[in-house]
């Protein structure tokens, strides 16, 4: 009983210790974004599909986690063993839904900055996923259909793994196409690497203590944002600290001289000629 008792509090620990982890993983960004007053070097698409995706994922927990109906399905599904669902799982999803709410507000803000524009292809998905959803639900709603309010939170899920896996692409193809990391906040990533594997971790343990493997898969939101958030921090620590890492570091220190350029009132060379050559390219990007 000791034995099993350290295990429990481990996974507790080890629950807390990855949502505070990932929920931390959200403020370099924003404080970043706050800082320059600018998203510039930040994929719009990312900013745009993170609420959505916690939208989803903090109504697959919270009801999980919650109703008696949905987990009474679950049982049936599973042999009668509960959903693997804690509550420091909820407590992230809602943080999550809250902090990138508000990172998309400082898009918006900022728009004056802003370079970039959602694809036509994410605004088409973002519309299909919230008909989705509607259709799926009122499945769920029929008492005729063989569809349950759990099959309703499984896709609520499968879009959450769906956006993660889309906003990171858009973001890792920008890192390649500009050569740089400049504007992307690396601390980030080292938080959302920690949560990630904690997350594994935890879901892995309770598994165990509840002699359930099939729990593992069983939770496919937690499992897949895992995996997923694994996979690509290691993508982006590779362009941050291997790839890209001297010409992020030479476009740091050419923004810094231009700053300093620019506060200088005698630098009359700084006012650009219309009639001469020279390209513009470094300035769009420090824009």
């Amino acid at each position: 009983m000791v034995r099993i008792g350290f295990f429990v509090a481990l996974s507790h620990t080890l629950g807390w210790v990855y949502t505070f982890a990932w929920s931390a993983s959200f403020y370099p960004q924003f404080l970043l974004n706050l800082k320059r007053r600018s998203i510039q070097g930040l994929s719009v698409d990312f900013l745009a599909l993170n609420p959505l995706g916690f939208a989803s994922y903090a109504t697959y927990n919270i009801v999980l986690f919650s109703s008696k109906t949905v987990r009474d399905q679950y049982r049936r599904r599973h042999d009668g063993h509960k959903p693997l669902i804690r509550p420091n799982d909820v407590a992230f999803a809602v943080h999550a839904l809250v902090i990138s709410s508000a990172t998309l507000l400082q898009a918006i803000i900022y728009r004056k900055t802003m370079t970039q524009t959602i694809s036509t292809y994410n605004r088409a998905f973002i519309g299909l996923a919230l008909s989705s959803i509607l259709v799926v639900g009122l499945f769920a709603a029929t008492t005729t259909s063989s569809f349950a309010w759990l099959d309703l939170l499984y896709f609520l899920s499968y879009i959450k793994l769906y956006i993660s896996t889309a906003k990171y692409i858009p973001q890792a193809y920008l890192n390649y196409k500009r050569k740089s990391t400049v504007g992307w906040s690396i601390e980030n990533i080292l938080l959302d690497f920690t949560g990630g594997f904690l997350s594994l971790t935890q879901l892995v343990l309770d598994s165990w203590l509840e002699s359930d493997w099939r729990a593992i898969t069983g939770n496919p939101g937690k499992l897949g944002l895992s995996f997923l958030s694994i996979g690509f921090d290691i993508l982006f620590l590779l362009q941050h600290y291997v790839w890209y890492r001297h010409s992020s570091q030479s476009l740091l220190e050419a923004s810094s001289s231009d700053t300093n350029d620019i506060d200088d009132p005698d630098r009359e060379d700084l006012i650009p000629n219309s009639a001469g050559g020279g390209s513009t390219e470094r300035s769009r990007l420090l824009a």
